[in-house]
């Protein structure tokens, strides 16, 4: 028996109307894929405290000091930069876009190391937070300045003031290969054979949401400017900061963030 129906397709106008409706649905959900990623910080928290831990760990069974070297802001900028072999700044480029958001560990000496000869070497590679979190432009100022960060927020209650990295010209960078005397100033917190830091004082390491924009060839570049940093929200690492706060001590990382009061 043969079917009076034909088959029918779309038309054109019904064709546009899907897809003008799949493109509303992509606007609408754009926002809310944008919360999924701040959740990030909760990620760069947990990734942050389980380095800190692992450097320390790594001085502890090396029985050496330790540095967690992270990446300096600008620094092709220094005559020590200029004086690399091309196959340590051919290195070097891959971490233009690395600047505020990534790390290594560096040891102080090897084993079979003579007294008083010292032979650093990074002992992982390059590890980058996760997208969207960055450590607060403030910690790469000067060991001599300091940030407040009070508890409320916007109140004169204060918590603890962030002071800038402490920084080292006698780590190789950026590859233990790098030829020596005399290297790119590298800020790093550091950790000796009993898991305690180095600096002999509380370190504070200031996580928000946020990128870091970079070019992709700073030589070329006249005046070699800075990355640059924005915050999203603006502020967020100060008035809802989070603080990776390693007691001097003990070596042992814990998170501090506003109190609910």
């Amino acid at each position: 028996m043969n079917s009076s129906r034909q088959a029918r397709g779309f038309t054109l106008i019904e064709l546009l109307v899907v897809i003008a409706i799949i493109g509303i649905l992509v606007a609408i959900s754009m926002p809310v894929l944008s919360n999924f990623r701040g959740d990030n910080l909760a990620a760069g928290i947990r990734q942050m405290m389980g380095d800190v831990a692992r450097a320390r760990q790594l001085a502890i069974s090396q029985r050496t000091d330790v540095y967690m070297v992270f990446v300096p802001t600008n620094f092709y900028t220094g005559p020590a930069y200029t004086a690399l072999p091309q196959t340590e700044k051919d290195k070097a480029a891959k971490l233009y876009d690395k600047q505020m958001v990534a790390y290594n560990f560096v040891s102080r000496r090897s084993v079979g190391d003579q007294p008083g000869r010292y032979t650093p070497r990074y002992l992982a590679s390059w590890k980058t937070l996760p997208e969207g979190v960055v450590i607060a432009d403030f910690k790469f100022l000067p060991r001599t300045q300091y940030t407040p960060i009070y508890d409320p927020p916007g109140t004169t209650t204060l918590l603890t003031n962030v002071y800038g990295f402490e920084v080292a010209t006698d780590v190789p960078f950026p590859s233990e290969f790098a030829p020596g005397p005399g290297f790119p100033a590298v800020p790093y917190i550091g950790f000796n054979h009993l898991g305690q830091l180095l600096s002999g004082v509380d370190e504070f390491i200031p996580l928000g949401r946020g990128s870091v924009a970079h070019a992709a060839d700073p030589n070329k570049i006249p005046l070699r400017e800075p990355p640059s940093y924005r915050e999203n929200p603006p502020g967020n690492t100060i008035n809802a900061f989070t603080l990776i706060h390693i007691d001097w001590l003990t070596g042992r990382a814990s998170v501090e963030q506003p109190q609910v009061r």
